[in-house]
């Protein structure tokens, strides 16, 4: 900014030469006296030092000369004030810059510093030279901070001290300096200022922190141009780019006052490489606990691995967020899947342990493991190459031997794999637009509390969230969406598979997914899945759903509540258990499925909504609860909600404990069950032994175990039509089902009892 320049003010006043008119021996207000004809001025036209220049009698204790000219004060700008003075004969004067202020309607405005540090001259005939900086703000170097009341000035000089003196000014300069206090007014800090080059080789790294050091809260600016940064920077100031940077993967970009993605992005000019950097720093820089991703969009070509971009960080455990933004996967050969078949030998007393494995080095971590006597979502965990062996994520069922396995790694958006242990790590308000070419999220091998919510998984190929070990330990996924990229594929043909996890304490509230083969299968116990809803239906009719919702642990411990459950079921299973048959535990026990809503529409009558699936002998159930459930089919009747699945075993019904199945609603269901059931029963002829049927209406086609009442309806009557009062006894388990009951009376009667009969004890 120069105002001379910029607008073509007029700051110089006259030289002495053009008259003494406008030189006032006052304030140089208008009426001031000036030294035109004064007996103690006059004009000398060659000094041997200025030329032409005023010679003065300092004859009063402060000698005043002020230029009567209005010198105009604009904010923003400053002006400085030189004069050079030195004495002829006589005492020797101090020399001063002074000025009067003015402000609206010629008015003096008080209150300000009016003239600056005096300069004693100290000898004859050599010339001192006194300036001051005059402008509105009181910035340091500004001598007459004037305030924005002032509008003008009149400024020249003083002469203080013993009088009698004779002096010689030179032609008095006003200038504008506003461009000194530029480094201020722009809040700016330059790294070429610093000697940064961006010529894209020599190393800028020390410019970059010269300049972070001399900013002191002011920005940095980082002009256009590549700047190589060859060892880790810090800046601990705001900072703007407009060039670019370079640097290794393993050095770092730290900006801890503008720590978000578009500044990375600015920083490093790709999306992709600018994430990368930015997570980094996030897992490096304690100013930060999350990164913001400004609401950008991120095209990524490959998988990222998230660990390989922070290589001094095996693990981590302090809470971090990414949030805000969208990841979009490109089409890339970097998706597609790797798949290795291999031999491997399996042994029940190792159950998560694959020894003797042919090419194991060529087998990847992550890699989800297919084979006979495989279950569903067994991962690799794990492997030693020397030793040929692979950790399992969970046991094999029915695998023991040696035989082919097939191991597919897919591949993930974001693979945080390469931890060995990640815990607090969230995902916040993203979304991965998976586009059918890749999965969305594979977790560490081990951690605690990884979450993710409101955020979207769009169009996975594999998986949306993966867990190849126990990274999921106590994650928390919450109102997120998942939707499928499997639409129009009916249901027995989905591949895709929205969520698994292995460990403890899962929380799934108030999710959304469509269309997947299953929405969810839970490797642990102690899991709430609260709030969500699940659709799996197709187009055909009569068709068949898979399991939405699958639990892997006999002794699941969980909660299954306030769910739209829709076109699909509930599989609850064993088939990660290295011995499947039931020998010690507590068998299928200890879940509850409350308050849920169950729908399907055009399925197979055969379909339920609760499957038992044992793969081994020998198992029971104890502590079921299910209650307040609403179940509904569309178009056509389903015969029952719940069954057993008994492709591998059936379940012990003998040893049934605490089951309570009640207070639900049946719509379009045959046979609507309930435990206890109540029976009204009616014997029309006179007989000692009632036998009493439950029609199939016990969970499961349970036995019949215990009778906890027997009310009689109206009067009991013997074979003569006399009234008896006497109770039966009971008999259980009766019939080739052992789904009925006796009653068994002191002799014939018949009436009407309603009896309560129960598949537990």
């Amino acid at each position: 900014m120069n105002k001379a320049i910029t607008d073509g003010v007029l700051f110089m006043p006259p030289a002495f030469e053009d008259g003494l008119d406008v030189w006032s021996s006052g304030d140089g207000t208008p009426g001031s006296d000036t030294y035109n004809g004064a007996g103690n001025a006059a004009y000398v036209p060659a000094d041997q030092d200025f030329g032409g220049c005023l010679e003065l009698l300092k004859s009063n204790s402060t000698q005043k000369l002020r230029y009567m000219g209005q010198t105009p004060i604009y904010p923003g700008c400053y002006l400085q004030i030189r004069a050079r003075v030195k004495a002829i004969s006589g005492n020797l004067p101090d020399v001063r810059i002074a000025g009067w202020a003015g402000g609206a309607g010629g008015a003096h405005v008080t209150g300000v510093t009016e003239y600056a540090s005096s300069t004693t001259i100290t000898e004859y005939g050599t010339v001192f030279e006194v300036s001051a900086i005059v402008g509105v703000g009181q910035r340091g170097g500004v001598d007459l901070p004037w305030g924005l009341a002032a509008q003008y000035g009149h400024f020249g000089i003083d002469l203080t001290g013993p009088t009698g003196g004779i002096v010689r000014v030179d032609d008095i300069e006003i200038e504008d300096v506003t461009a000194f206090f530029l480094r201020d007014m722009i809040n700016a800090v330059d790294v070429r200022d610093y000697g940064a080059v961006g010529n894209g080789s020599t190393n800028d790294a020390p410019a970059f922190v010269a300049a972070d050091a001399a900013a002191a809260g002011r920005r940095i600016l980082v002009p256009e141009g590549t700047y190589r940064l060859t060892t880790s920077v810090t800046l601990n100031n705001p900072v703007a780019f407009e060039g670019t940077v370079s640097m290794d993967t393993d050095k770092m970009l730290l900006l801890t006052k503008s720590f978000d993605l578009p500044t990375y992005i600015d920083a490093f000019g790709n999306e992709e490489l600018a994430f990368k950097k930015a997570f980094q720093a996030l897992l490096n820089n304690a100013d930060h606990e999350s990164l913001d991703l400004g609401g950008r969009k991120i095209s990524i070509t490959g998988p990222i691995d998230m660990q390989a971009i922070v290589p001094n960080k095996d693990s981590y455990a302090t809470r971090r967020v990414i949030r805000n933004g969208q990841f979009v996967a490109e089409a890339s050969a970097a998706w597609d899947d790797d798949v290795v078949t291999s031999s491997a030998t399996y042994s029940t007393s190792n159950a998560k342990v694959l020894t003797n494995v042919v090419n194991v080095a060529n087998i990847a971590v992550g890699s989800v493991i297919t084979g006979t006597g495989v279950g569903r979502e067994v991962y690799v965990t794990s492997k030693n190459v020397s030793a040929q062996e692979i950790e399992l994520s969970a046991p094999l069922y029915d695998a023991a031997g040696t035989q082919n396995f097939t191991f597919t790694r897919f591949k993930y958006m974001l693979d945080f794999s390469g931890f060995s242990k990640l815990s607090r790590m969230t995902l916040s308000e993203i979304e991965l637009q998976c586009q059918g070419r890749c999965s969305g999220v594979l977790l560490a091998p081990k951690g605690l509390i990884f979450a993710i919510r409101d955020s979207f998984i769009s169009a996975p190929k594999n998986r949306g969230v993966t867990s190849h070990g126990t990274g999921c330990q106590g994650m928390l996924i919450d109102r997120c969406q998942f939707l499928t990229n499997e639409d129009s594929v009916d249901v027995p043909n989905r591949i895709s598979i929205a969520i698994n996890t292995n460990g403890n304490d899962v929380k799934l509230r108030d999710n959304r997914a469509t269309k997947f083969r299953h929405f969810a299968l839970l490797g642990g116990a102690n899991s709430v899945v609260l709030g969500n809803h699940f659709f799996q239906g197709d187009s055909i009719a009569g068709g068949v759903r898979t399991a939405g919702l699958v639990l892997f642990q006999p002794h699941v411990s969980s909660v299954v509540s306030g769910n739209y459950i829709d076109n699909c079921f509930i599989e609850w299973a064993n088939e990660h258990d290295a011995s499947p048959a039931f020998t010690s535990g507590y068998s299928f026990s200890a879940l509850s499925i409350t308050e849920n809503v169950f729908l399907t529409g055009d399925v197979a009558p055969w379909f339920s909504y609760i499957v038992i699936k044992p793969y081994g002998a020998n198992h029971f159930v104890t502590g079921l609860n299910v209650t307040g459930n609403k179940f509904r089919s569309l178009e056509d009747n389903i015969d029952r909600v719940e069954r057993v699945d008994t492709s591998f075993a059936d379940l012990n019904y003998d040893r049934f404990k605490d089951i309570m199945f009640e207070g639900n609603s049946f719509n379009a269901i045959n046979y609507q069950v309930s435990n206890p059931l109540r029976v009204t029963f009616t014997q029309g002829t006179a007989a000692k032994t009632w036998t009493v049927p439950t029609d199939a209406l016990l969970p499961f086609q349970a036995w019949a175990r215990g009778v906890n009442s027997v009310t009689a309806v109206g009067q009991i009557d013997n074979a003569s039509g006399q009234t008896i009062y006497t109770m039966p006894f009971v008999k259980a388990k009766i019939g080739t089902n052992k789904d009925h009951v006796q009653l068994v009376w002191s002799e014939n009667v018949l009436g009407t009892v309603d009896v309560t009969i129960r598949v537990d004890d």
